[in-house]
């Protein structure tokens, strides 16, 4: 199913989008295609901030680099300001680049060290001519930099003369100066302080308040995406399992992979139940390779019966609920919930 919005709102809409890598056939023959990502459908609305949280290995990081381009998919539509990214010829695909940023995780690898801090925030300008005329670089770098908390003077120096929460700014300013529509934030902040973690979201926020760009944002972290994000959808190899507000999400989680996460994640919010509600996975995450029958999440599910083996549960609302669930038993009454001692 995919989550629809109005045609206006709508920045980026993603369906059936299948995505991985590549591995030598049977004996060495040819290529076999592994979809890390397989068939996810998403939309991400003009202001607002989508939360995409889900253990490591699930496919996040997969499905922010088939949506930048950074990954060729093997299926679906990545639809962008009216063009289908995965589809469009090279001319316009760099053109929707200006449009659509990323930011990631480690800014020293994701920035040249041997260039100056201006250097770098100005670099997209000498590919995409005529967003900041020459003579007016100069100063827009400051402006930059002072939009994410620096001052003029970081614009001189290089990287490893900053801390890591200032190399991160330095990388959001960087993604700023293209004055994109949309921002894609993979793990932005999981390598900084708690202290600068909190300065970052809030200078998200903040950024997105002003400037009205849409993020979509992906951590683990469930405290992170809780704080930041409007929209949240759960992944579990490669398949989104829970998507909705993330008051809903949080405040009311359905599918049973949803409710492991949240009772296993350590969190500064209270949480209703004891540790005798506590829901302990079992087994190993399955390889994307040779995924389960039905259910992906079948396997490691306390509620897991015949039928999530034979039949794929689609991804919609149930009677009652407000978000799109992917679970044969979710519906308004709660019986997802664990049983008791679990």
């Amino acid at each position: 199913m995919t989550v629809t919005a109005p045609d206006t709102d709508v920045v980026l809409r993603v369906s059936g989008l299948e995505a991985g890598y590549e591995r030598p056939g049977r004996h060495g023959f040819g290529r076999t295609r592994v979809p890390v990502v397989a068939g996810i459908d998403l939309t991400v609305r003009a202001g607002r901030t989508l939360g995409i949280v889900g253990e490591s290995g699930c496919g996040k990081s997969t499905l922010a680099r088939a949506i930048v381009g950074l990954r060729p998919p093997f299926a679906g539509t990545i639809e962008f300001a009216g063009s289908d990214l995965a589809a469009a010829p090279p001319r316009r695909r760099r053109r929707l680049s200006r449009d659509l940023q990323m930011v990631f995780q480690d800014p020293y690898t994701s920035l040249n060290p041997r260039m100056t801090v201006a250097a770098v925030i100005a670099e997209g300008w000498s590919v995409h001519p005529g967003i900041v005329p020459r003579d007016r670089r100069d100063a827009e770098v400051a402006r930059l930099l002072d939009l994410v908390g620096l001052r003029p003077e970081h614009g001189s120096r290089h990287l490893h003369e900053l801390s890591g929460g200032q190399c991160q700014r330095v990388a959001i300013a960087r993604a700023l100066a293209l004055r994109p529509r949309l921002i894609v934030c993979d793990e932005a902040v999981s390598a900084l302080d708690v202290s600068v973690r909190a300065q970052i979201l809030n200078l998200l926020a903040d950024l997105q308040s002003k400037l009205g760009v849409a993020y979509l944002f992906i951590s683990h972290d469930l405290d992170v995406v809780r704080h930041i994000s409007h929209d949240v959808a759960v992944m579990y190899l490669g398949t989104v399992v829970e998507y909705g507000t993330a008051a809903d999400v949080f405040g009311d989680p359905q599918h049973p992979y949803t409710r492991a996460l949240l009772s296993a994640a350590p969190s500064v919010h209270d949480r209703p139940g004891s540790a005798a509600d506590d829901i302990v996975l079992t087994g190993e995450v399955p390889s994307p390779a040779a995924p389960p029958s039905g259910c992906r999440f079948r396997t490691r599910c306390y509620m897991a019966s015949d039928a999530c083996a034979a039949e794929v549960p689609a991804l919609t609302v149930r009677d009652g609920l407000p978000q799109s669930v992917a679970c044969h038993f979710a519906d308004s009454s709660g019986s997802t919930a664990p049983p008791p001692g679990r």
